[in-house]
């Protein structure tokens, strides 16, 4: 009885053995999907507390959080408890940190807790004249009010419409707003069609030729940084004598010399490959990273090339 007794006492030793480094490898390193559904757990009910007092999309709010945050791990957010980017502007008597965006060490609010960082975003929308439009939309009409978002300046990205959109359909986002509601918004698909998927186009056909088209609030600093030149190599190539820009101004991001006989930039998918880690990489969208490539799903496969630029 001795003997069994001891080899059962082994066995349990050797079983907590190979469970325990497991365990602390998969909390060391969560996933990006892991960290997102965190972040949305986390703020869910305080995005619908602020639907219900601001008539704000809960959903709104979270993928704007997530997208502007990094779901709560941007540097920005990490120290300042920011999550909504929202800078010092004038008459801001809070505590400030100072951090690159477009420009060089801009001045961003700092909160002691994170609700009050939704609470200020909620402010800031119903407070700001330009943005009053948006409450003339559905609460649950998610896609008007991104698209409002855009149109209003809330961001210079051209495409984050369609970030907002395909956030909040991946994480049923929506639901939040049906729960403060008691029902269901039906969406206009065609509207969110164009949204999600021709102006992704039009970056595509824009980038694939070497050219980005200037937006609203778009600084030579915020330009270069994205296409990795300095200031100097952008008015360069531009022949440009000042750093001024106007919307919609055509800026040469890509030496016309690269571009002649230039081959298509693709990618071979590696093991651990996402077409998020790998939008991430060439700074595309998975949206755009999807119509390339003909892609109907997210699925990819080790060894699959795929189409970066035409």
């Amino acid at each position: 009885m001795a003997k069994a007794s001891k080899v059962k006492q082994k066995e349990v030793i050797i079983e907590q053995k190979t469970s325990n480094p497991i365990s602390k490898r998969s909390q060391i390193q969560p996933t990006i999907k892991d960290a997102t559904l965190a972040y949305i757990e986390k703020y869910k009910q305080t995005a619908m507390d602020e639907m219900k007092i601001y008539k704000i999309p809960a959903s709104i709010t979270l993928a704007q959080g997530i997208l502007e945050s990094s779901s709560g791990k941007s540097e920005l957010t990490r120290k300042s408890n920011n999550h909504f980017g929202i800078k010092c502007h004038r008459g801001w008597e809070g505590d400030k940190t100072y951090h690159d965006d477009d420009a060089k060490g801009e001045c961003f609010r700092v909160y002691k807790d994170p609700s009050k960082s939704f609470r200020d975003h909620s402010l800031f929308l119903k407070h700001r004249s330009r943005y009053s439009k948006l409450f003339k939309y559905n609460q649950g009409d998610y896609v008007a009010w991104a698209k409002g978002l855009s149109e209003a300046g809330y961001a210079t990205d051209r495409r984050y419409p369609a970030k907002l959109i395909a956030l909040i359909e991946k994480y049923d986002l929506h639901k939040y707003d049906t729960q403060v509601l008691g029902t269901a918004f039906k969406i206009d698909e065609e509207v969110k069609e164009r949204i999600v998927f021709k102006e992704s186009n039009k970056e595509i056909e824009n980038l694939a030729e070497g050219f980005h088209r200037v937006k609203t609030k778009e600084t030579l600093f915020s330009i270069s940084k994205k296409y990795g030149l300095t200031v100097k190599e952008l008015k360069k190539l531009n022949k440009l004598r000042s750093n001024n820009l106007y919307v919609g101004q055509k800026l040469q991001v890509v030496d016309n010399k690269t571009i002649v006989n230039k081959k298509p930039t693709t990618h071979n998918v590696k093991e651990g490959d996402t077409l998020y880690s790998i939008s991430k990489k060439y700074n595309l969208t998975i949206q755009e990273l999807k119509i390339l490539n003909g892609l109907n799903s997210n699925n990819i496969s080790v060894g699959q090339t795929l189409l970066i630029t035409k």
